[in-house]
Formats: C-alpha cells, structure tokens, sequence
C-alpha cells in the first residue's frame, strides 16, 4: 500500500531510524562508539523532533478525526515513546553493548509497529481532506524544528 503524502515525512524519519537501529543492535565492542555518535546525532537531529509532532499533531489529529483514544496502539506508540526517549537520555559512549543492542531492538519495533499498523489505521480512519491538513501542520512543524530536550 502506498503511504499517504502527509504521513510521508514521518515515513522517511523512520528510514534514518532504522539505520540507526540496525548500527545500534550490530555493535561490536570495535564500534559502539561510532553506532552511539550515530544514534544521538539521529535523535538530536530527526528523532526528538519526530515523537513530539506525532505526540503533539498526529495522534490529537487521528483522535479529532474520528479515532479512538483508548485504542491500544496508541497507547502502545506513546509507551515506546517513552521508554525510547529515556534510553536515548541515559545513553552514553560507555553504555554496555546490551543496553545499544536493547534499545536497536526496541527502536527498530517501534518503527515497524507505526509503518505495519497505526499509520495504516490512521490513513484507513481519517477522511483523506483532514489527512491533508494534519500533514501540512506536520509539515510547518517539521519545517520549525524545534524539538522540546
């Protein structure tokens, strides 16, 4: 199924955020350093900025537009989130490789649970004109980068 033009940014952040995964559940103890560098550069740089506009925009907006509140993806996505944001807190270059490999893991999960199913039930919910204004708000959002720490 092709992705709806408006969850398209978010999309390609997952791609960012599957490579970092992929280095952070492949470290070696040769280049935890780097895969570290590279997960915190991600999350700096797209992946803080992306939790808050889904946070904030995306999943109000599925809500607003006919969504359940209680379903239990979205209680899901937000749960992740927060145990996602804590571990890229806590990380650290002398982070042991099993926390790296855990939080790749847990990461790269999340990523496929928001592509396989709540988008797909966000983009089956919501009519395709309120899609289109959720994506432009997401948009101007993305364009303003100002992730909250």
């Amino acid at each position: 199924m092709k992705r709806s033009p408006a969850l398209q940014p978010l999309s390609r952040d997952h791609h960012q955020a599957l490579f970092a995964a992929l280095r952070l559940r492949r470290a070696t103890p040769a280049d935890a350093k780097g895969a570290v560098e590279h997960f915190l550069e991600f999350w700096a740089e797209h992946g803080r900025l992306h939790f808050q506009i889904e946070e904030e925009l995306l999943l109000p907006g599925f809500v607003r537009g006919g969504g359940d509140p209680h379903d239990p993806l979205i209680a899901k996505v937000l749960t992740d989130h927060v145990e996602i944001r804590a571990d890229a807190h806590r990380l650290s270059a002398d982070s042991p490789l099993d926390v790296l490999h855990e939080l790749g893991e847990r990461l790269a999960e999340h990523v496929r649970l928001e592509e396989d199913e709540v988008f797909p039930l966000i983009e089956r919910t919501l009519d395709a004109g309120v899609l289109a204004t959720l994506g432009a708000k997401m948009e101007r959002a993305e364009s303003a980068r100002t992730p909250t720490p």
